[in-house]
């Protein structure tokens, strides 16, 4: 398995993480045991990576993950979040926690969920518009002191917060949406504020929420607890233009002999080799699929054509819903 480092400090990771999210939360039914095997099978081919938080669930996928590596913890680069917090009578309604005293309660509760000793990599979720970054992050590099993490993370972080917290201790990964159809990070100056400070970067959903895949050509196909069915770019007139720009890549994937998802993946992985995409799968038969990208060579003409069908900023629809876009960026 290809390796990328992120950061200055020594985190060297698989070049393709596992995102554990939809295993239990957010994207339909679980199957824990189809879950597990599937994080085995990507342990087996050298992926180390797998990325989970405390509020998917909200908890039980840090459990899951749990039982999935409690046998193989040496094999394993683990990634937990903290600082969103859910509503227990509503889980749609959330807020963000990041004052000190609960990232020490926060990282204690994953330890004990996921059933290790130390968290190779604790991001603060999002940033906490009531509390400064330096008390989170000084509350953060206390628990690196008390070995319970080994390096540091944020996401969703501005250029600015990115700047802050790298003041106060050394940040490995900036964990950020990033994809053909959000280049959000390109483009508002994250990336380069990551490679300014040394930062290696974390693509979450570079499969656009798995509509890269190809494999949701309608509203219905998505579960009816499905949180896609109340994402911007999956409704109404925005999803038929969405699905009218995939249906280009999908053309030059066709000549290049991959999937959609391959090609999606490959073009993250081109543009730059401190970006580590993340994945979301919970079944094996995708995992490999996905696994194949990093077989995948793109040109420069290749990337020219991909950039020239679906440029930046030509997607309908914003990222979240509106209640959910202040908590980005901040």
């Amino acid at each position: 398995m290809k390796q990328r480092s992120l950061g200055a400090g020594g985190l060297t990771v698989s070049a393709l993480g596992l995102g554990c999210m939809g295993m239990s939360d957010f994207y339909g039914s679980r199957d824990d045991a189809e879950s597990i095997a599937t994080i085995h099978v990507a342990l087996d081919a050298g992926l180390d990576f797998l990325d989970t938080a405390d509020m998917y669930g909200p908890h039980i996928n840090e459990v899951l993950i749990g039982k999935a590596i409690q046998h193989r913890r040496d094999e394993v680069i683990l990634a937990t979040k903290f600082g969103i917090v859910r509503d227990p009578s509503n889980s749609q309604i959330r807020g963000v926690n990041c004052r000190p005293e609960y990232v020490r309660a926060s990282c204690d509760a994953s330890l004990k969920r996921l059933g290790v000793e130390t968290i190779d990599l604790y991001y603060q979720h999002r940033v906490d518009p009531n509390t400064p970054i330096e008390e989170t992050v000084g509350a953060m590099a206390e628990l690196v002191t008390a070995g319970k993490v080994r390096y540091l993370g944020l996401s969703e972080a501005s250029p600015e917060t990115l700047r802050r917290a790298a003041a106060v201790h050394p940040i490995a990964a900036l964990q950020t949406e990033f994809s053909l159809w959000t280049r959000d990070p390109a483009e508002e100056g994250n990336l380069a504020a990551c490679r300014e400070l040394g930062i290696g970067f974390v693509a979450y959903s570079p499969l656009g929420r798995g509509f890269l895949t190809g494999q949701i050509t309608k509203f219905d196909d998505l579960e009816p607890d499905d949180y896609r069915r109340h994402s911007p770019r999956f409704q109404g007139a925005n999803f038929q233009r969405n699905l009218d720009l995939l249906a280009k890549v999908q053309a030059i994937a066709a000549r290049k002999n991959c999937t959609p998802s391959q090609l999606a993946l490959a073009w993250v992985l081109a543009q730059g080799d401190d970006i580590v995409p993340i994945f979301g799968t919970k079944r094996r038969k995708y995992l490999a699929e996905n696994l194949a990208a990093l077989d995948l060579f793109l040109t420069a003409d290749d990337l020219a054509e991909i950039d020239q069908v679906f440029p930046a900023g030509a997607i309908s629809g914003r990222r979240y819903p509106d209640a959910v876009m202040p908590m980005v960026n901040c």
